[in-house]
């Protein structure tokens, strides 16, 4: 099992949320852990590009992260 980095402000927002039931912070939670799904989702294409065993795995992988993190195609090789 991986474990997952969040920031401390993150971290703190949980704690209210759950422990002192602030339901305010509830956008700004689901906003943080939003970015960081996002973050993990990118890097895990970013691995598979690096590491994927055959060439069409590895471009199909590199598409998809070159698209995910906003690259134009003029940009591409």
């Amino acid at each position: 099992m991986k474990n997952v980095q969040i920031s401390h402000e993150l971290f703190i927002a949980l704690l209210k949320y759950f422990l002192l039931e602030q339901d305010e912070l509830f956008t700004e939670i689901k906003k943080g852990l939003e970015k960081k799904l996002d973050a993990l989702v990118t890097r895990e294409l970013y691995t598979k590009y690096k590491t994927a065993p055959s060439e069409e795995e590895r471009e199909k992988a590199r598409l998809e992260y070159l698209d995910r993190r906003g690259v134009p195609d003029s940009f591409r090789r």
